[in-house]
């Protein structure tokens, strides 16, 4: 499928921002944002299932693309619009079969070796990280930094890029600049719950 990636790409933690997946998607949602990802690495299916059918509710309920990351059964049982996938996940190949053809599928590479086997693959965006350091993962992948951006861009193709790691207001200008199609982010927006809405809102004005 054609897929046109929103710029700004907000991602849910529920331990960083002390809220349900619901509330932040609510909040990304005030601040303009039209895709969320659902991202889940501590609690069991059944811990946070309810709550995260209720924020894929409210995508749907207001437009917004829900991805789920990781979790091919939670994004099929709460009927998500698609879902991220890593390189220890399920293959891409094997979520297309479960999901269907109108799935939006997308896969994280941290090297260009990986991107050149990924833009092989039938996935609708690569997202490719971290680009500066980050603090939401327990074992981070290395810092691939703004060149492996440029390098990367230059080969996928016309294929979405999204950007991942360590960005925030004041660096978003320079991944942009290096060839990112979009901007994921977590800590820069949900770290302080009480200004997702604001700080969603601050990067799509400045960048959409």
């Amino acid at each position: 499928m054609k897929f046109e990636i929103p710029k700004i790409y907000p991602i849910t933690d529920v331990g960083l921002s002390g809220i349900s997946h619901t509330e932040q998607a609510r909040r990304f949602i005030d601040g303009g944002a039209k895709i969320v990802q659902f991202r889940e690495k501590h609690a069991a299916p059944l811990d946070w299932y309810d709550d995260v059918c209720e924020a894929i509710n409210l995508c749907r309920q207001n437009k917004v693309i829900s991805i789920i990351n990781d979790r091919i059964d939670i994004a099929m049982a709460a009927s998500a619009d698609g879902v991220h996938l890593g390189q220890t996940d399920l293959p891409p190949s094997a979520a297309r079969r479960i999901l269907g053809d109108m799935a939006i599928i997308g896969y994280s590479t941290h090297t260009i070796e990986q991107v050149t086997k990924a833009i092989k693959l039938d996935v609708d965006y690569i997202a490719l990280g971290p680009v500066f350091p980050t603090k939401t993962k327990q074992n981070p992948d290395s810092v691939v930094g703004l060149e492996l951006i440029r390098q990367v861009r230059a080969i996928t193709r016309g294929m979405p890029l999204v950007a991942i790691g360590g960005i925030d207001l004041a660096n978003a200008g320079s991944v942009f600049d290096a060839g990112s199609d979009s901007i994921a982010l977590i800590s820069a927006l949900v770290g302080d719950a009480p200004k997702i809405a604001q700080q969603t809102n601050a990067l799509i004005t400045q960048f959409v």
